[in-house]
């Protein structure tokens, strides 16, 4: 499975069936591959039969879909709509788009817009290069923010104590440069808090430096755009023009939702 999806435990006052529901549509959406009924008992722990009927019962509301050949379920298209029924509706997205797509008009690299998420960061909008060479991110992708200069920008403007209760005991590494010491990590954010951007180079993903800046418009802060651009093409002015860009992209988004009161 990538990406697994921290479900804690039940809230007190939880309604068990619900909560159930939940996990298993996380875990199938986790999940790079559709997983058997055996699979998803074992990474649940529920009843065998109690398990079926719930898979049934979301395989006959579109939730889930079942390959019957193979004896496999996997995420189904209702979920695809209430997901981009979220990005619809989400004021962030909607006045960061436009903004969006005159940075990447202004200089020509993918730009993504992505939202804390425990430990993580998940992508929800995204503009791509018109190089060749270029990124592309899938909307609903999932990162550890430790490792992704989206996620260092939001990480940067908490305290070292919020960080370390933000991110998990052990920060696992992505390239063979992702920043996994603490203390590190922690002298990173520092210099981050200190000139207003994130940046990372090869942590994670070989060959593309990345910069990114928070959206302050609200607190806490949980959400940053990004600009990933290969290091063949990341010339010092370059850099410079990138984050120029980004920084005068998150005032202008900033601005826009305060004004309609977000």
């Amino acid at each position: 499975m990538a990406s697994p999806i921290d479900r804690g435990t039940a809230r007190p006052g939880a309604v068990k069936s619900a909560d159930r529901t939940v996990e298993l549509l996380e875990v199938l959406s986790a999940s790079d591959r559709r997983l058997t009924l055996t699979e998803l008992h074992r990474e649940l722990s529920y009843p065998k039969s109690s398990l079926y009927m719930l898979l049934q019962t979301l395989v006959a509301r579109g939730w889930v879909e079942v390959d019957s050949d193979r004896g496999t379920y996997g995420i189904g298209v209702r979920a695809l709509l209430v997901g981009t029924s979220y990005l619809d509706h989400d004021p962030v997205v909607r006045a960061a788009i436009r903004v969006m797509e005159q940075v990447r008009q202004e200089i020509n690299e993918t730009v993504h817009l992505a939202r804390l998420d425990g430990a993580d960061v998940v992508y929800l909008a995204s503009r791509e290069s018109e190089h060749h060479l270029r990124v592309v991110s899938r909307v609903g992708r999932r990162l550890p923010a430790h490792s992704t200069s989206l996620g260092k920008a939001v990480l940067s403007t908490r305290t070292p104590e919020e960080v370390d209760v933000i991110l998990p005991d052990e920060l696992a590494p992505l390239t063979p440069n992702t920043v996994t010491d603490r203390a590190a990590l922690h002298e990173q954010l520092a210099g981050f808090r200190n000139v207003g951007y994130a940046h990372e180079r090869e942590e994670n993903t070989p060959g593309l430096g990345c910069f990114a800046v928070a959206l302050p418009y609200r607190n806490p802060v949980l959400d940053a755009m990004s600009c990933s651009v290969p290091l063949g093409r990341l010339t010092p002015e370059h850099e410079k023009q990138v984050i120029s860009a980004l920084l005068a992209a998150a005032r202008t988004i900033t601005e826009l939702l305060r004004q309609f009161g977000r």
